[in-house]
Formats: structure tokens, sequence, C-alpha cells
């Protein structure tokens, strides 16, 4: 086997993997974040943390 081939693998093994686990947690935690949000906007009585995000996000729009 030359030198060539381990490089490669190596190369796949630790991009593939590396990079797409990362992206898959960081996918996840979006996706529970986005979920939350949600959640809390159709409660009847909004977080105050919800709130204040809210408040923040009209104050930028305007």
């Amino acid at each position: 086997m030359s030198f060539y081939w381990p490089t490669v693998i190596g190369f796949f093994l630790g991009f593939g993997f590396g990079v797409g686990c990362a992206l898959a947690v960081m996918y996840s935690i979006y996706m529970g974040g986005y979920r939350t949000a949600v959640k809390e906007s159709q409660l009847p009585v909004q977080p105050e943390r919800y709130v204040k995000a809210l408040d923040t996000l009209r104050k930028k729009a305007h």
C-alpha cells in the first residue's frame, strides 16, 4: 500500500464522520430549540425569556 490510499481513507473518515457528526449535532440542537420556541409561543402565558426575545426582535425590525 502506498502513502496515497491511507491518506485518502483518513481524509474521508475524518471529514465525513467529523464534519458530518458535528452538523448532525448542531441540527438536532437547532431543531430542539425550534420546537421549544413553538411550544412556548402557544402557551397561554409565555415565559419571560420568550417575551424579552420577542420584544428584541420587534425593536430590530423597526
